[in-house]
């Protein structure tokens, strides 16, 4: 199955979707494959991803969680695994372990700071940035451990993707982080949410660069999208989170809407949403598709 997401990532006018869900504060994730199977979502994306412990918050683990999407339907599952938990030795055993469940395809992340953490007095390892992860995959791949040392069993393939912010002041910042990415084996990178057509544009254009400068021509931009149906959402995006814009339209589209009624929001939020939704699937259908677990509005925007 992965290489079958592999091979539709790479088809240029070929639709690619998958589905980030987030496991919760519980000792179970079944709730959630199961909200899934309900709705029908499955059907309509081509895999899925698993957070790891976001915002330094504990969360039911991204590896299980993985395992169990897998498992239900069938379809390949991007487990998140966070550089801001783990040293080298504990990466390469949940690589490992992911690796005798079939969980292959592995989205590194630097993650976010401890110091946000839940968790009282929680400590950051950040033994390096996600570059490293991307590197021991490479030499999984190659049979042999971060050490040098040889399996004598060697692990199954491994599909490395990796992160990007959509949005920089200055364009070369971003460039630079996309060329780094892909020298270290990224085969895709997911982009934060993009939320207009220019944003996409310019992401391409730069990615394209950045193949060039590294010569890796496998690589493939993945547009990360976020459904926002609050004027709340959309100001708190457009002022507290970096690397990503949100179009003073979209605030101001939002801001009329939400004086007449929170019905008027929602309806013109999930517009806009699906607006820049069906842009993407034009331009460059390569999606992954970011709701919170919001999986009706998964559903209403995979629905058209």
């Amino acid at each position: 199955m992965f290489e079958r997401l592999i091979s539709k990532l790479h088809e240029p006018k070929t639709s690619y979707i998958t589905l980030e869900t987030t496991p919760r504060h519980d000792a179970d994730f079944l709730s959630v494959v199961d909200t899934i199977e309900k709705l029908g979502i499955a059907d309509r994306v081509d895999g899925f991803s698993t957070t790891d412990n976001p915002l330094a918050k504990l969360k039911f683990n991204a590896i299980i969680a993985a395992m169990q999407l897998q498992q239900r339907f069938g379809k390949p599952v991007l487990a998140t695994m966070s550089m801001r938990d783990r040293n080298k030795i504990a990466l390469q055993s949940d690589l490992l372990g992911a690796n005798g469940i079939d969980v292959r395809a592995i989205l590194a992340l630097t993650g976010d700071p401890a110091k946000i953490s839940d968790q009282p007095a929680a400590k950051g390892v950040f033994e390096s940035d996600s570059s490293m992860l991307l590197d021991i995959i490479k030499c999984f791949n190659a049979g042999i451990d971060y050490a040098g040392r040889e399996f004598g069993i060697k692990p199954k393939p491994i599909y490395p993707f990796a992160v990007s912010n959509a949005f920089a002041k200055n364009p070369k910042t971003l460039l630079k982080k996309f060329v780094k990415k892909l020298d270290h084996g990224a085969l895709g990178i997911i982009t934060q949410p993009v939320f207009d057509k220019e944003n996409l544009l310019k992401l391409l254009e730069l990615f394209e660069e950045a193949k060039e400068i590294s010569g890796k021509k496998e690589g493939v931009l993945i547009v990360g999208l976020f459904p926002v149906t609050k004027l709340k959402t959309a100001q708190f995006l457009a002022s507290h989170v970096p690397g990503i814009h949100v179009p003073k339209s979209w605030i101001d589209r939002l801001y009329e809407a939400h004086k007449k009624s929170e019905k008027e929001e929602h309806k013109h939020g999930l517009a806009l949403s699906r607006e820049i939704f069906e842009s993407v699937k034009t331009i460059h259908p390569k999606i992954h598709l970011m709701t919170a677990n919001r999986f009706t509005l998964a559903k209403k925007l995979l629905e058209g």
